[in-house]
């Protein structure tokens, strides 16, 4: 939205209101919602879980599998301070000496897709390369979560994701996995 419109906006009584300079295509490939008359296509944000598990380079590899198990996952994505995507955790990267850190095993610099993508021929192409998980960033690197390939071919079926969109301080608001049922 253009300066002067987020300054008629507020002039209106609208207190959230967000000047987004980017643009619409940036803004759609960052996963964040959109409104319109488009026919809906199922995209890759549609499939996205954000609560993959994290971690930053200088961190122990033992605590991070710890912690990494714990979450019942069994791959880590390596962010920087800023959530930028620079390395993934999985297989081998586990089996290393207690002392060594995330920067030290992690393969550096993983594919990463766009939350506005297509969702099937995503699906496909995962399926063709027995790829079972794939890391979803904006368009700056920031991580917004994976596709699990055998979750992404239920949302493909029609079975609705399992994730909400919520607000955050300071931001238009994230996609985030939903509060756990209380027992």
């Amino acid at each position: 939205m253009s300066p002067r419109a987020a300054c008629r906006l507020e002039r209106l009584g609208f207190d959230r209101v967000y000047d987004y300079t980017a643009g619409i295509a940036d803004w759609k490939a960052a996963g964040l919602p959109v409104e319109g008359d488009a026919a809906p296509a199922q995209r890759v944000g549609d499939a996205t879980r954000p609560d993959v598990p994290t971690c930053e380079p200088h961190e122990p590899i033992a605590d991070v599998q710890e912690r990494t198990a714990r979450a019942g996952w069994d791959e880590c994505i390596v962010v920087d301070c800023e959530r930028v995507v620079v390395g993934r955790l999985r297989g081998r990267a586990w089996q290393t000496e207690p002392g060594t850190t995330a920067g030290d095993v992690m393969e550096a610099g993983p594919t990463t897709v766009r939350a506005d993508g297509l969702l099937a021929p995503l699906v496909e192409r995962m399926s063709r390369r027995g790829t079972s998980l794939v890391v979803v960033s904006t368009p700056q690197g920031e991580l917004l979560g994976v596709v699990l390939r055998a979750e992404a071919e239920r949302v493909l079926t029609g079975e609705p994701a399992a994730r909400i969109w919520r607000d955050c301080e300071g931001c238009p608001g994230v996609w985030a996995a939903p509060p756990s049922p209380s027992a």
